[in-house]
């Protein structure tokens, strides 16, 4: 139990390791996998696609749909804001030294997933209310977690960017491709691949994809429930440094009383 507390502890602890922002990071790309490909069975919509989204108000203008041209910019909106929120949260806990410097916005996370599978339960209800209201929900944990892993990696992971992550990985493939000739002298054009970079951005992509069917089975299997694990995942990735915050606030508290 104790080497599974401390490897949970690794996962978020604000002193970062580039195989701790790793496994972070695969951990969140296959949450993203599943959340975004549940979430569309469930809402019709892929949420952390920001770019159809945007594409799409830029089509609705032409086409004269305010309606969906308010629509998209208030789930552009809901995205920026999660970012935004997990960008206060970590700053916030930053200032104040806190051990729980990531764990604030994966607690958070957990929480709405687990707001998602209620909202969920109720879609047929008021179809109106809870799908916007959901799809916004949605926006805003991929923008919550994509800034998450963002900001612990500085920029080198992204778990909801499949884009951006399949043209590195191709420029990677491409430089391993390519022939340099048999000339040694000339080193200044000599091309090399980032094997590591291969190897990240492969893992990342893999589990974005595992997830992402994982969680659409999960979806059509057991509908919104399927949340409820990887909300759980997360609480417990979240926990040891909200804890350990916990304690030292415990013990301050015990020092005032003195």
């Amino acid at each position: 139990m104790s080497s599974l507390w401390k490897g949970l502890i690794g996962l978020t602890t604000k002193r970062r390791t580039r195989r701790a922002n790793r496994q972070l990071g695969g951990l969140l790309a296959w949450v993203a996998g599943a959340v975004n490909a549940g979430g569309f069975l469930a809402v019709g919509r892929y949420t952390s696609h920001m770019t159809g989204i945007v594409s799409s108000v830029a089509d609705n203008i032409a086409l004269g749909n305010f309606t969906l041209i308010i629509a998209g910019l208030v789930y552009v909106g809901s995205f920026v804001a999660g970012a935004i929120t997990t960008t206060v949260l970590i700053n916030w806990a930053r200032r104040r030294r806190l051990h729980a410097e990531f764990a604030l916005s994966l607690m958070l996370e957990a929480l709405l997933l687990l707001l998602f599978g209620l909202l969920g339960a109720n879609l047929n209800m008021l179809v109106e209310v809870f799908v916007p209201t959901t799809v916004l929900l949605l926006c805003f944990i991929m923008g919550l977690q994509n800034a998450i892993i963002t900001k612990i990696s500085s920029a080198e992971i992204r778990t909801t960017h499949v884009t951006g992550l399949l043209t590195d990985l191709s420029i990677e493939i491409g430089r391993l491709l390519y022939w340099n000739g048999v000339s040694e002298a000339n080193v200044q054009f000599f091309v090399r691949a980032d094997r590591d970079k291969l190897r990240i951005h492969s893992t990342i992509l893999l589990l974005f994809f595992g997830g992402g069917l994982m969680g659409a089975f999960a979806f059509k299997t057991i509908g919104f429930f399927s949340t409820v694990p990887i909300a759980l995942v997360l609480m417990a990735v979240a926990a040891p440094p909200l804890y350990q915050d916990l304690l030292s606030y415990r013990t301050w508290l015990r020092g005032q009383s003195t």
